[in-house]
């Protein structure tokens, strides 16, 4: 990355300062004398592992910091955790409720939302009311899978193409091999992409009501093993993910393909409603959002929307989700147009909705609490749980869109964020 003048010198001052070049140079320098603090070798989530970390991190008889560990059992995080020194509390806010009228989500849905930042339940609790006035929002699954994506390199392109073939006739043993290791998770397809003669095995998966992510991972390990084992060819060396499934990252592939669960959400809202709760017109909104929508080809942006990660990463971490996979659930696109009764027709399209509602956070008690206030804990509900996260993606970008089309976004973030 390259970077200006100006700015090139702005950074050698501060990072000079009163010091020399020898003084910057010697401070950098790898420090292998000097011996740094261990962490305790103590397992575990029970209480005295917890104290015995503690004292490790702070001196024996040292006070603990109550907000971080007051001494409760913590066993119950046991299988989320390593390391374990406390929790982080968050607020919860609650939004809506929000009508949906999905495909699988059929009705008014709570929305946690477990955020720091003031005005975001207001402004999505804002959201879900205009939706839910004008009838709800539609939803709708389009498509689902999970990739995992092992990559193996070859001496030659040859040695590439006759290894791809014996795995590419070989799926239905692969499919068996994959099945040993889940109940859940379904080998529904392989395709392949080379370089040279590199070769990567994109390797799509069905997961149930999971997420997924542990899941295929396992899988994909148990069907390489099988082909390095059986293949006619092997290959030089190959690891069991090669960073071409879009693993928590937007990714270029995320409109040509899907990663979790792809979702549309539309809605029709009535002009007196955009006039009454966010004080502009439909036409205003219109525009903006195609100002917008150019401001982020301008700057090359994966699709085009305001802030689906808001509202996604407050969800996600109120329900037990990954949140890291926010980086790849917030890509999607979102799309205003004015009808011919100054309706506003509204929707929103999110490629790499990789949710679940069994497994991974969503067994621990705040978080399994959230979904049950949802009606969507525990098997059966991804589906469902998908959609409705689609439909508080679209909540989120009516009322910001409508907030900046009618020019009162800042004082919005003035009044609940630093007057508050």
């Amino acid at each position: 990355m390259t970077q200006n003048s100006q700015k090139i010198e702005q950074l050698a001052a501060t990072l000079l300062g009163e010091r020399s070049q020898e003084e910057v140079r010697k401070r950098l320098e790898a420090d292998t004398k000097t011996p740094y603090a261990r962490l305790a070798n103590v397992k575990g989530t029970a209480p005295e592992a917890l104290r015995g970390r503690w004292e490790n991190l702070l001196g024996q008889g040292e006070p603990i910091p109550p907000a971080l560990y007051n001494g409760e059992d913590m066993e119950v995080y046991g299988a989320n955790i390593e390391n374990c020194i406390g929790t982080v509390k968050l607020p919860v806010g609650v939004a809506g409720p929000l009508r949906v009228n999905g495909s699988f989500a059929k009705g008014d849905y709570y929305l946690p939302l477990a955020t720091t930042e003031a005005a975001l339940v207001a402004s999505y609790h804002r959201g879900a009311v205009i939706l839910s006035k004008s009838g709800g929002c539609s939803a709708v699954i389009l498509a689902e899978g999970v990739t995992r994506s092992p990559g193996f390199a070859f001496a030659s392109i040859g040695d590439m193409l006759i290894f791809a073939h014996w795995a590419l006739t070989h799926k239905d043993q692969l499919k068996e091999v994959a099945a040993t290791t889940t109940r859940f998770g379904v080998l529904q397809d392989i395709r392949f992409a080379a370089q040279g003669s590199h070769l990567y095995l994109l390797c799509d998966f069905s997961t149930g009501d999971a997420a997924g992510q542990n899941m295929v991972t396992i899988a994909t390990q148990a069907i390489c093993d099988f082909i390095i084992e059986q293949a006619p060819i092997a290959p030089q060396y190959w690891f069991v993910e090669a960073n071409a499934s879009g693993d928590k990252k937007a990714t270029a592939q995320s409109f040509t393909t899907v990663r979790g669960k792809k979702v549309a959400a539309e809605a029709v809202i009535p002009g007196k409603y955009i006039e009454r709760f966010l004080h502009t017109t439909p036409e205003k909104m219109v525009q903006y959002w195609q100002m917008s929508a150019l401001g982020g080809v301008m700057t090359g942006t994966i699709g085009v929307q305001g802030h689906y990660a808001n509202g996604l990463a407050a969800l996600f971490i109120a329900c037990g989700q990954d949140a890291a996979c926010v980086a790849e659930a917030a890509v999607g696109i979102t799309r205003f147009a004015i009808l011919e009764d100054n309706g506003l027709y509204v929707s929103a399209t999110l490629p790499n909705m990789i949710v679940g509602t069994v497994g991974g956070g969503t067994k621990l008690p705040s978080q399994q609490a959230a979904l049950q206030l949802m009606g969507l804990a525990g098997a059966g509900h991804a589906r469902a749980f998908a959609e409705v996260c689609a439909a508080a993606a679209l909540a989120g970008e009516i009322s910001i869109i409508g907030s900046m089309a009618a020019g009162d976004f800042t004082k919005a973030h003035d009044d609940l964020a630093r007057k508050r």
